[in-house]
């Protein structure tokens, strides 16, 4: 795989906007304890407009007053969209996760975060996909 792959599978702007506004449950992939962090304030200032975090962590109890879980298998309840901050060749085994579970609709891999191959097999498994976005910057983007 290419260190900087270019987002073939992606949503466009209406999709984006129509995300935001189904989805209530969001599971952060690499969710850090550290508020300096982009994958720390992203997933804070989503929390902050509403949306239910679920911070998966190797480490760390609970992180933004949630609990948090070692794996998206061990949520018991539903997830609406994994929002992840790894690197791209995590994603394969994150896209295999979702579609283990079967609940959910919204694969959204961060900024500068591109794997084609695990979006192809995201979006085949019915998810919707964004690639190489902030959802922070998206959702200020729509002013909701």
């Amino acid at each position: 795989m290419e260190a900087c792959e270019f987002p073939t599978v992606n949503s466009n702007k209406e999709e984006v906007k129509a995300i935001f506004e189904s989805v209530k449950t969001i599971a952060v992939i690499g969710l850090s304890p550290d508020p300096s962090k982009a994958s720390h304030f992203v997933p804070a200032y989503l929390q902050s407009v509403g949306y239910k975090i679920v911070p998966i962590y190797p480490k760390e109890e609970t992180i933004l007053g949630e609990k948090v879980y070692r794996s998206l298998a061990e949520i018991p309840f539903p997830v609406d969209m994994v929002n992840i901050f790894r690197k791209p060749a995590v994603l394969d085994a994150v896209a295999d996760a979702c579609i283990a579970r079967g609940d959910v609709k919204v694969f959204w891999a961060q900024k500068d975060i591109v794997n084609n191959a695990a979006a192809e097999k995201a979006k085949a498994a019915g998810m919707q996909v964004v690639q190489n976005q902030c959802s922070m910057v998206d959702h200020k983007a729509l002013g909701q």
